[in-house]
């Protein structure tokens, strides 16, 4: 990075923020505007950016005044943004968050690309805890908040600082920007419709695996089993590593999976060394066990040994926003989860339901185009894992202003769901759902606040909790 004047538009961005940090940690000179702290919305976590010694600007242009400044944007340039304007009036040059990311990572001489469909999050998080934890110093950039790093001094940890020579981050395939990352080890945990058509997906993962030096893939799912036979085909056996649920074919597997009400029990397996070892994992859910053995794929890649790797997992405890339990009262629990496409809701309903009790889901759609795309996948989705006595109540989606086609939308998904005889209800706001979550609840009920790219979610499912006290 030869320029160390930095301007981060929509710097508290789940994406923007943990990059904010890394090139201020290098020596830039960071300062940013946000909507959301323009609007007063998670002031919390602008006050925290401000005593990192960031200087937070109005979005209104004021901030971006001189040609030297590097003013970083989301993966959209808009020029109706004000920053974007004032970059161009000034002469400053604009970078694309994917851009400067994407600048670092291959900046590494060692980097861990984690990429798919579902779980980047949490397998970047169990990667980062796990090297950590050997001592590796890696510097990991995820759109997450990792909850082993959490501490006072750093509330919002979606980044951790290390050294310069191993770089691990999530990598996006839904903008196209995964053709811009050379990754030492490629990790694809997954991949389905999402936002792009298969054949695209097809063609940024297969480069993306292709240009690495390994590559960690999924045999459970067929588009990653692909993937791992593409590089075989191509004469590269010895850079394909496996792993699966159930299946001695793999190199990673684990076996004899064993639900527990805050985590897993399972038997992992090394094909190639016939390791054979017991693990307990602190998150719930198959597809964490699934996370865990592209993680232990990873980390294997790196050197680190297996014994070391599968006891740092088991103190590993989760990322915020998956299936986070946000409080308990009146015998009603209140869970916070960033599920928001068909395959992430179902991983979730698949693990509540491991255990008793009836799911009353609020399901915040985070865009209008989303439900359009996949608008059968939702109904499929929700009516054939909701349960005869579980409600789904669903607002109308995030709408920020625009263009967007807004011709479905959650009535559209709620009706389908009835259709399938499952209660589904559409209100007008997220408000309403909430009066009539408290409504609806009685002991021994889970509630689940379900939806992304809205920060609020997180404050309203804590606001719920205090309500279901008071509400006796």
């Amino acid at each position: 990075m030869h320029q160390d004047d930095y301007f981060f538009c929509g710097i508290g961005g789940s994406g923007m923020l943990p990059l904010a940090l890394i090139v201020q940690s290098r020596g830039g000179h960071v300062e940013g505007s946000d909507r959301s702290n323009d609007q007063g919305r998670t002031p919390e976590k602008f006050d925290w950016l401000r005593g990192q010694g960031i200087a937070l600007h109005p979005q209104d242009g004021s901030g971006v005044t001189r040609a030297e400044q590097v003013v970083v944007a989301t993966g959209a340039v808009e020029d109706t943004v004000p920053d974007i304007g004032a970059a161009r009036r000034v002469g400053a040059r604009i970078v694309t968050r994917p851009q400067m990311l994407s600048q670092l990572f291959n900046a590494a001489p060692t980097s861990v690309g984690i990429a798919g469909t579902s779980g980047k999050s949490t397998i970047t998080g169990m990667v980062a805890w796990i090297l950590h934890q050997a001592g590796r110093a890696p510097t990991v950039m995820n759109g997450a908040v990792m909850r082993n790093f959490v501490d006072g001094d750093h509330p919002f940890a979606s980044a951790l600082i290390g050294g310069q020579d191993l770089f691990v981050s999530e990598v996006d395939e839904s903008d196209g920007s995964i053709a811009a990352y050379d990754a030492t080890v490629a990790v694809v945990s997954n991949i389905s419709l999402d936002h792009k058509s298969m054949e695209e997906l097809r063609d940024l993962f297969g480069g993306f695996v292709a240009r690495a030096d390994r590559a960690v893939l999924n045999l459970d799912n067929p588009e990653t089993a692909a993937l791992a036979q593409g590089l075989v085909e191509a004469g590269r056996p010895d850079a394909v590593l496996t792993f699966a649920l159930g299946n001695d074919e793999a190199d990673l597997s684990a076996h004899d999976l064993v639900p527990q009400p805050t985590g897993m029990t399972f038997k992992f397996r090394d094909r190639k060394s016939g390791a054979n070892l017991p693990v307990t994992l602190n998150v719930p859910g198959a597809h964490n066990v699934a996370n865990v053995l592209a993680a232990l794929g990873a980390t294997t890649a790196l050197g680190v040994p297996l014994d070391e790797a599968v006891s740092a997992l088991e103190t590993f405890t989760g990322i915020r926003r998956r299936m986070e339990v946000v409080g308990t009262a009146n015998g009603i629990t209140v869970i916070d989860d960033f599920a928001h496409n068909p395959d992430k809701i179902a991983a979730t309903l698949k693990t509540l339901h491991a255990f008793d009790g009836r799911l009353l889901i609020l399901f915040q759609p985070h865009g209008f185009g989303p439900l359009k795309l996949m608008k059968s996948e939702f109904i499929e989705g929700f009516a054939g894992l909701m349960r005869p006595d579980d409600v789904l109540l669903m607002p109308e989606p995030v709408y920020y202003g625009g263009t967007t086609d807004r011709s479905i939308g959650s009535e559209d998904i709620a009706a389908g769901v009835r259709a399938h005889d499952r209660h589904a209800e559409a209100l007008a706001t997220r408000e309403a759902c909430g009066e009539r979550l408290i409504t609806l609840a009685h002991p021994g009920d889970r509630i689940v606040i379900m939806g992304a790219r809205d920060d609020t979610l997180s404050s309203f499912a804590e606001r719920l909790v205090e309500r279901l006290k008071s509400s006796v």
